[in-house]
Order: structure tokens, then sequence, then C-alpha cells
């Protein structure tokens, strides 16, 4: 696969919502930075961020509206949106990708935390 074609292989396994299979396209030392929220490194660090708020999704739909290539780096800018019990999550997200030998070694979102803070439940008074 292309890089294109893996990060789309990756986003397309996680609107199935098996993070199982997505994780089998990331390197074991890749960064993933959640921009605003901090980064880890690694399947299993990714796994750990990701699982709850998946794994809480009643559906789960990236919609990209534009990706490029160039060598190893892939852009998108996409909508996340995300089908919770409480009611829908929609994110407007720019990525960034690195891609070697077919996995994927960076993952930088960039996203405004407010935008997706103000979609969360409120605790009661």
């Amino acid at each position: 696969m292309s890089p294109s074609e893996t990060v789309t292989a990756f986003i397309h396994a996680l609107e199935r919502n098996d993070l199982d299979a997505a994780l089998l396209l990331v390197g074991q030392e890749c960064e993933y930075d959640n921009v605003p929220m901090g980064k880890v490194h690694g399947p299993d660090a990714i796994r750990t961020l990701l699982g709850p708020m998946l794994g809480a999704a009643n559906a789960i739909e990236w919609i990209v509206h534009r990706q490029a290539a160039e060598g190893a780096l892939v852009f998108n800018e996409r909508v996340d949106r995300f089908e919770m019990p409480f009611g829908t999550i929609e994110i407007p997200v720019t990525g960034v990708w690195e891609v070697h030998d077919g996995l994927i070694t960076l993952w930088r979102d960039y996203f405004d935390e407010a935008t997706y803070r103000r979609q969360l439940p409120t605790a009661d008074p």
C-alpha cells in the first residue's frame, strides 16, 4: 500500500471500531500527538488513549474532505464524528501522518479542544 492507502485503511478500521486492525498499521515507535491533549508512543499507548472513546461509541465516521501525500507524508482535513450514548461529537481535524515501510510512524492531529469539550455532557451542579 502507498502511504495514503495505509492512512485510509487505518481510518476505515477505526470507523469499523476495529482498533486491533488499525494498530496493525502502526509502527512500534509510532508517535501519536493529539496536539491539544498530549502525545503518546507505540500501539499500546495509542490503545490506552483511544480505546475508551472508541469503545463507548455506537458509531464512528471520519469524513475526509481532502487528503494529499508527498512521499512518506500524508495530510488530511476531516471531521471525526462519534455517535455516543449521550449524542454526537463532531470534531474538525487536520491530520499529519508519516508512513514508512507500510507502517504509520507519526500521527499528529490538530483540533480545537474547546470544540470537543463543549460537546461532552456536563455534570449536574
